[in-house]
């Protein structure tokens, strides 16, 4: 399945080189953090979804990465970045040896179900 994304041919140069460029370099860094760690946690501040999945991460005893960006009053342009590059609409994004697994939910339902250890391996 893919993602439906609007065609490069329909976006104008001038657009194109604005959207290339938006929070690039708060995308390197969450891509440096991906590929320097097995687990990575993108939070927010006063979104409960972010500590659920640290807690479920630290019962599991797994080592992750966390980086927080903001809250609900603050930084939302930096997170609608980081929405718009991983297709996630919402926070926490959890990555795992570099795949988007989802949120807390998600993570939630990986470890009942088996899969999340797998994923680590």
């Amino acid at each position: 399945m893919t993602r439906t994304i609007l065609e490069l041919a329909r976006i104008h140069p001038a657009a194109l080189a604005q959207i290339s460029g938006y929070h690039r370099e708060l995308i390197a860094e969450v891509e440096a953090a991906i590929a320097a760690n097995k687990v990575v946690v993108l939070g927010m501040g006063l979104n409960p979804f972010p500590a659920k999945a640290r807690k479920i991460l630290d019962g599991q005893g797994v080592a992750y990465q966390y980086l927080s960006y903001g809250n609900y009053f603050s930084s939302w342009r930096p997170r609608l970045a980081l929405k718009l590059w991983s297709g996630w609409a919402t926070f926490p994004m959890i990555f795992v040896n570099g795949t988007l697994i989802g949120g807390a939910t998600d993570l939630q339902k990986l470890v009942v179900s088996g899969e999340f250890k797998r994923l680590l391996d």
